[in-house]
């Protein structure tokens, strides 16, 4: 592989660094360069070919490590052979899918290596969910997630009802009284809410509660459920006096 000297990185912010380098690389592959990409995964090689992204943020499409167990974890084997049976589309989707959870087994190897602790992992995590996946970036959703984004602080930010069933990231802006805080607060805010509702989890997907997020109460069994797994938005859970998630409103539903 030519993707530079091997190295290891040992800090949060140095794996961090890596993981962006990595993912900056098969993002090129499968979006600037996927004419190349695509050439190079010709099935007729006969062999299992691998994606790799490096550090510098270089793409190569090679065969897998021969040494046993590998350096590294390694990608996704035979991408080359799926190309042909599927849609061009579909599969470079299915590689992303892929090069996103090759990158996460590259960083948390690094963090269990290195000795990272709970704190370090939780914070590496964070870092990371903030860049949007390889999958999002090549299928489009990306860019439809910054729209609803938009959408979201732009509704939430005329929010003031003491007892909403509903949490937004702009919530922390108000007080339980509906007046605007100070700004000096804010921060604090965000992390108070963070540590009361850690340990929620949405009642659909199952991921912990975040701040950055829109949730909604469902009035019903009273689990919290991610907007966006609901299909609720900010602006629709205004008008929505009692809010009754899916599994709710099927179990009313039923004679």
């Amino acid at each position: 592989m030519d993707g530079g000297p091997q190295y290891n990185p040992r800090t949060v912010e140095e794996v961090f660094r890596d993981f962006k380098g990595r993912r900056a690389g098969m993002i090129k592959a499968l979006t600037t360069d996927v004419e190349e990409f695509y050439q190079q995964c010709d099935p007729a090689e006969k062999e299992n070919l691998c994606l790799y992204g490096f550090p510098n943020e270089l793409w190569e499409v090679n065969l897998p490590a021969e040494e046993v167990p590998p350096e590294l974890p390694e990608p996704a084997l035979g991408i080359n052979f799926a190309r042909d049976g599927m849609q061009e589309k579909d599969w470079l989707s299915l590689v992303a899918v892929h090069s996103d959870a090759w990158l996460l087994a590259v960083a948390f190897y690094f963090g269990a290596r290195f000795g990272f602790d709970k704190a370090d992992r939780k914070r590496l995590f964070n870092m990371i969910n903030d860049l949007p996946t390889i999958f999002e970036v090549v299928t489009g959703a990306e860019k439809k997630q910054v729209k609803e984004k938009s959408s979201v602080s732009n509704h939430s930010s005329n929010k003031t009802k003491a007892n909403s069933k509903v949490r937004v990231s702009e919530s922390a802006k108000y007080s339980k009284g509906g007046q605007p805080k100070d700004e000096d607060d804010e921060g604090l805010d965000e992390v108070d809410e963070e540590e009361e509702h850690g340990d929620t989890l949405c009642g659909a997907c199952g991921e912990n509660y975040a701040s950055d997020e829109f949730w909604i109460c469902c009035d019903i069994c009273e689990k919290w459920f991610h907007g966006k797994c609901v299909k609720i938005t900010p602006a629709r859970a205004e008008h929505i006096k009692h809010y009754k998630c899916p599994s709710c409103s099927n179990k009313r539903a039923r004679p």
